[in-house]
């Protein structure tokens, strides 16, 4: 994964995590020396979370949703900001079984790369169990990372 390109380039990750619960942060611990470049995350499960730690706008959950693109950016961009971090990664979503709509299935997730400032985010859509939905949102999140990792000149 990205993590020796990451440490190599002395950049300093953070996470933001609803649907994932922490799925994210451990696989990235799970590797030996992750101490020299993640700074660590919140799980931010409830919507107080978001707001209270995270800064994510009251009216920004009341209006779009937890589970929406603009709430994830403000994640990342809150936790990259509380860690102070260089990159950022931040994740909501309905990980199932039940909780989907017809406009937000069960598997959709908003996840979103915070890189010096920018923030992007992507809509995805992962089917499976819960447990299968959450490892593929971390998985997925972390292959987007490296290759916008690899792209940007430092």
């Amino acid at each position: 994964m990205c993590f020796e390109l990451i440490k190599d380039k002395k950049l300093k990750l953070a996470t933001a995590e609803s649907c994932t619960g922490g799925l994210l942060g451990s696989t990235i611990t799970d590797v030996p020396g992750a101490s020299a470049y993640y700074l660590g995350g919140v799980i931010s499960y409830s919507n107080d979370a978001k707001i209270n730690i995270l800064g994510v706008k009251k009216e920004t959950i009341e209006r779009y949703g937890a589970v929406s693109e603009q709430c994830a950016k403000e994640m990342a961009r809150g936790v990259a900001e509380l860690f102070g971090a260089d990159i950022a990664i931040a994740t909501t979503g309905i990980a199932g079984p039940s909780g989907g709509t017809t406009q937000k299935p069960v598997g959709t997730v908003f996840i979103a790369y915070y890189l010096f400032g920018v923030v992007d985010v992507e809509k995805r859509k992962f089917d499976g169990s819960r447990r299968e939905i959450k490892r593929k949102i971390a998985e997925h999140a972390l292959n987007v990372l490296e290759v916008m990792v690899k792209k940007r000149e430092f």
